[in-house]
């Protein structure tokens, strides 16, 4: 076994832990599902509502879809939270990078002394 071999950090190993999570996220799509009343119905319509170029859109969205289209916009709302965590993680392995940096600098001049 190699003994140079680097140790993963706690941020790094947090960090591939969430990427195999996000690997398996099924479908995804932006946007919130929403019910309308629709004249003469009782049951309500649904549209996915989105931005695109800074304006809203909306999309009308089959009965028959409904239940995947929620779940996929589940999908959507996990992932987000599962790039905030990568992204987290990434900034901390950085930011221990450029103190672990400082710290052998100031070792080395102290040990030149």
């Amino acid at each position: 076994m190699n003994s140079h071999a680097p140790v993963p950090t706690r941020h790094a190993r947090l960090r591939l832990a969430t990427l195999r999570q996000m690997a398996q996220l099924g479908p995804f799509i932006e946007g919130s599902l929403s019910p309308f009343k629709r004249a003469g119905c009782t049951r309500p319509g649904w549209h996915l509502t989105f931005k695109r170029r800074g304006r809203t859109h909306t999309l009308y969205v089959p009965m028959e879809l409904v239940a995947t289209v929620k779940q996929w916009t589940l999908n959507y709302r996990h992932l987000r939270r599962l790039i905030r965590q990568v992204t987290r993680h990434s900034r901390a392995l950085i930011h221990n990078h450029t103190a672990n940096q400082r710290a052998a600098n100031r070792s080395r001049a102290l040990m030149s002394r």
